[in-house]
């Protein structure tokens, strides 16, 4: 596999490189990867600049049709995409192959009949004619975080790469791999060179540079708040539209007239993944008359995960991501027993792997750091509540504000709950279903911005309003 950057449409190695491992066994050192710096910053800019010069002329059946030969190709190497995932990053080999990779593929397919089925807005008003149009805005720069990256890429750059715009992506430094078959794979579709350029290194260096660059356009973010306050001011710097989305704290609200086998089934999910998903519902918040009952079968469902080797199909707990990521994870159980949390289960790691135990707590307080601020792994917290007002007082306690799971029978308190609850998705009596052209993001600090469908391509352009006069001949 390519080690190095793409920029420009050629392959280019820096002298200095960093080492990706796989979390299915840390000692299995995958490769070394170029580690970009200013100059490798500077030369993708020059490139993208040049793409977009040649890109942004390309009419929207034109673009349509490269980003289907991408997604074509996607899926013609689903299961080599699948299994660089998977060692490489550690989610599940069945979730990536049956699941995200072919979601990679239909983010581009989305993307081509977004833009070949858009229609300019127009309007006719004193005695003229008014059309909306949409222009390319320029090199946009994409930042993607290390948890299902292809997928997450895909998401992101298919609207740039729709809307005319060239493309700087920066992967997530541990798990780089499956970003330069992306890359090569872009080559092999027909991009002009310049179009998709891919940066591999550090945040803080190379990702820095990129973000700083006065001659980027528009900056794509997924990543945490305290990365997202560094890229915001850099983007507020050259005044470049910025979108980030910044993980969460959903709360998944059982109440009494719910489905209870179908709740706690629900719940049991949310510890796939090893938790680090950021849509996932954390907070389980049940209605105290029915708690008992829901506990029982959640503590059943729970008990029946696999921890285990992720290239395994019998596997339904893969290992976290990194040896610094799981202390993270201990650290947040560590301080929630010193503020006097409960540990229902779990609460530690397996001394012979990247897993953390799948664990539960109740916490004292609302206001314990385990309640109030992402883990991303998997531990979840359960409280309590006994009407409906508490149900949702609770749900909107934390800054975060990006996903909530409801469970109930009744449509109305579906209704209700629904628009009370402040996030950006919510989902009643299901969980993970959303359509493409659908606008996603979060409030507080869960991100800004829309991505999906039109929200995304009206990111990735300039809006242009074109004014004639009936009377004027053309």
């Amino acid at each position: 596999m390519p080690t190095g950057h793409l920029i420009g449409g050629a392959w280019v190695s820096s002298p200095t490189t960093f080492a990706t491992y796989s979390p299915t066994d840390w000692d299995w050192k995958l490769a070394d990867i170029s580690r970009g710096d200013a100059t490798t910053a500077d030369a993708a800019v020059r490139a993208s600049l040049e793409g977009f010069a040649t890109w942004s002329t390309y009419s929207p059946v034109e673009r349509a049709a490269v980003l289907r030969r991408l997604a074509d190709l996607i899926d013609h190497r689903n299961d080599d995409i699948a299994m660089v995932e998977t060692v490489d990053m550690g989610f599940r080999h069945e979730s990536m192959r049956e699941r995200l990779v072919a979601r990679g593929a239909l983010n581009f397919r989305t993307y081509a009949d977004i833009i070949e089925s858009h229609e300019d807005e127009t309007w006719d008003v004193k005695n003229t004619r008014h059309a909306v149009l949409r222009m390319p805005a320029g090199p946009a720069v994409v930042i993607t975080p290390w948890n299902a990256p292809f997928m997450l890429a895909t998401w992101k750059l298919a609207p740039a790469l729709a809307a005319g715009n060239s493309v700087l992506f920066k992967p997530a430094e541990w798990s780089p791999l499956s970003a330069a078959l992306l890359a090569e794979l872009t080559v092999e579709a027909g991009f002009p060179p310049g179009v998709f350029n891919m940066v591999q290194g550090i945040g803080e260096e190379v990702g820095a540079s990129l973000v700083a660059d006065e001659r980027v356009r528009r900056i794509s973010f997924t990543g945490s708040p305290e990365t997202a306050r560094h890229i915001g001011k850099a983007a507020a710097e050259n005044l470049v539209p910025f979108t980030a989305e910044l993980g969460g704290k959903g709360p998944l609200m059982v109440f009494a007239d719910a489905d209870l086998d179908l709740a706690a089934r629900k719940a049991a999910e949310q510890y796939e993944d090893s938790g680090q998903v950021c849509l996932a519902g954390t907070r389980l918040l049940i209605d105290a008359s029915v708690v008992d009952e829901f506990r029982e079968a959640f503590q059943r469902l729970t008990e029946a995960h696999v921890l285990g080797d992720p290239r395994n199909d019998a596997t339904s707990v893969a290992p976290v991501v990194h040896p610094d990521h799981l202390a993270s994870i201990g650290g947040f159980v560590d301080r929630a027993k010193s503020e006097g949390d409960n540990v229902v289960w779990g609460g530690k790691r397996r001394e012979d792997s990247l897993h953390y135990e799948l664990t539960l707590i109740e916490p004292a307080s609302n206001n314990s750091s385990i309640v109030q601020n992402e883990v991303f792994g998997p531990v979840l917290t359960i409280q309590t509540f006994a009407d409906e007002d508490e149900a949702v007082a609770l749900a909107n306690s934390t800054r975060y504000g990006l996903t909530a799971l409801i469970f109930t029978g009744s449509r109305e308190r579906a209704e209700r709950v629904g628009r009370a609850v402040r996030a950006g998705i919510v989902w009643v009596n299901t969980f993970l279903v959303r359509d493409l052209q659908a606008p996603f993001g979060g409030a507080g600090i869960s991100g800004i911005g829309r991505e999906g469908g039109r929200y995304a391509l009206e990111f990735h352009s300039d809006l242009k309003t074109l004014i004639i006069a009936d009377d004027t001949t053309i």
